[in-house]
């Protein structure tokens, strides 16, 4: 058996990088070249795709952009909506009856298990100048109702949690499409030349349809979520293993001479440039990923803020990834993407049953963080070219599911934006007398998309990627801009 040092193309001083690389997409090697390159692997090694050398730098806006990052609060699992921002009377009128004879036909439901009408457990008020309807669900976040457009007629094309929630990240219920944060930054790059333009600070939770929620689909790698956990160490080798920052440095400037001259031996090899690219971004973020989740610079006062000293540990864990989220704002990551905490007993908000603990205590997790996120946000002059984004995949009902719980329901439901160019201390949309179905301004998720792509420069139909013969884009065929939102 031929040893590795005997390999022909390790003794062979005429073949140069590029021919390696041809000769490994042959081979084994082909396997760890996918593993270095994503998907991209074979074309890259065929010499098909030229990568850019710098494929996150900031890129021109369609038009004068109105925000600059999104900060995506994905609440997986599906609020409530008629327990949280959509308040209907009806429901306390006719509790405990047949909702069959109350709101008359019912939309069959994913499992079928129809009980009465079921009216909040959570009183609602008014809350702010604007006088908007908010239940007692969110306390902290009710504070802030004057930052907060309320769209209460929102839909989905899906009743269950891993396709619809593929839709409301990428448009399409299915697998391997470019999600949202994707799309984001193919279109405008990042403005810092020392983290990923997508991030993913994940709480506990990662959702129905795992990393797939956060991936760049048929755009190339580079533009997928990077993944950070918010609590122990963020990243895998993301500090060095060398005990001195000196030998640390002398290994890396090595390794650049290195490259340098492979470059200078293979002439353009635009594959090989992206991997050093790739090689370089790891490099800087060791130093910037710690910088990054190091707090103790945060005054006491904003850790209070956001309730970082919390006596409920979930309260704490997004109280953290709300800190982050606003600090990677700061440092111009372009879109920043928020999971739930793993709430014990409970997965997500998905309450089929025990509807009070199950949305108090999730509740009770992110409801300091997000209006203290908020708050700190506008306090810092980074609320108007921010834009915050809470949604869930879809709703729930609003008849019970046994006698304690509520099915899923993608006809109408509720989600809010802030900052960003939007209008805040109003509501768009309206469900039925009972919070079951759109019935004003009803959107579909394409229009969301739309809107959120307008808000930041960019014209959703114009944001395009050849693929599969044709120019697809996040919004598919549809789509329309809410322009009624806009500050």
């Amino acid at each position: 058996m031929m040893r590795a040092h005997q390999n022909p193309l390790f003794l062979d001083p005429r073949i140069n990088r590029r021919e390696m690389l041809r000769r490994a997409s042959n081979g084994f090697g082909a396997l760890a070249l996918t593993a270095l390159f994503g998907s991209s692997a074979p074309n890259l090694i065929a010499g098909n795709v030229a990568a850019p050398k710098r494929p996150l730098v900031p890129k021109p806006p369609h038009f004068k952009p109105r925000a600059k990052s999104v900060i995506f609060l994905f609440m997986e699992g599906a609020v409530s909506q008629v327990d949280s921002f959509d308040y209907k009377p009806m429901l306390v009128k006719f509790h405990g009856q047949d909702p069959r004879k109350a709101i008359g036909k019912l939309e069959k439901t994913q499992f079928e298990n129809v009980g009465q009408v079921l009216k909040s457990p959570w009183n609602f008020r008014q809350h702010g100048q604007c006088g908007t309807w908010i239940s007692d669900l969110f306390p902290h976040v009710a504070e802030r109702a004057d930052d907060l457009c309320v769209i209460r007629s929102m839909t989905s094309n899906f009743p269950e949690h891993t396709s619809a929630n593929y839709f409301l990240h990428s448009g399409s219920g299915l697998q391997g499409r470019p999600s949202m944060g994707a799309w984001v930054t193919y279109g405008l790059g990042s403005s810092n030349d020392d983290l990923p333009g997508y991030v993913v600070l994940n709480g506990g939770q990662i959702p129905s349809g795992g990393l797939d929620n956060f991936g760049s689909g048929f755009l190339p790698a580079t533009y997928q979520g990077s993944l950070l956990h918010a609590k122990g160490t963020p990243l895998a080798n993301v500090v060095p293993s060398e005990k001195t920052a000196q030998l640390q440095e002398a290994k890396r400037r090595l390794v650049g001479r290195l490259n340098q001259d492979s470059l200078q031996d293979s002439g353009r090899a635009d594959a090989l440039e992206s991997a050093i690219a790739n090689y370089e971004l790891a490099a800087r973020m060791q130093v910037a990923i710690p910088d990054l989740m190091d707090l103790s610079g945060e005054t006491e006062s904003t850790k209070q803020l956001y309730g970082l000293d919390a006596p409920y540990e979930h309260t704490r864990t997004y109280a953290r990834e709300c800190i982050l989220a606003r600090r990677l704002v700061e440092r111009g990551v372009r879109f920043i993407e928020l999971t739930i905490p793993m709430v014990d007993g409970y997965s997500r908000w998905d309450a089929h049953g025990g509807l009070k603990k199950n949305h108090g205590d999730n509740a009770r997790a992110i409801d300091q963080p997000i209006a203290g996120l908020l708050m700190d946000l506008k306090q810092r002059g980074l609320l108007d070219e921010t834009l915050i984004v809470w949604a869930g995949e879809f709703g729930r009902t609003p008849f019970a599911q046994g006698g304690d719980g509520r099915d899923h329901n993608e006809y109408g439901f509720s989600v809010w934006l802030a900052g960003g160019g939007v209008r805040g201390g109003m509501t768009y949309g309206e469900t039925d007398d009972w919070g079951y179905k759109a019935a004003v301004n009803k959107l579909e998720m394409h229009d969301l998309h739309a809107t959120v792509l307008h808000l930041l420069g960019m014209d959703h139909e114009k944001l395009t990627y050849r693929f599969g013969g044709r120019d697809m884009r996040l919004t598919d065929v549809r789509g329309e801009v809410v322009h009624g939102i806009f500050a």
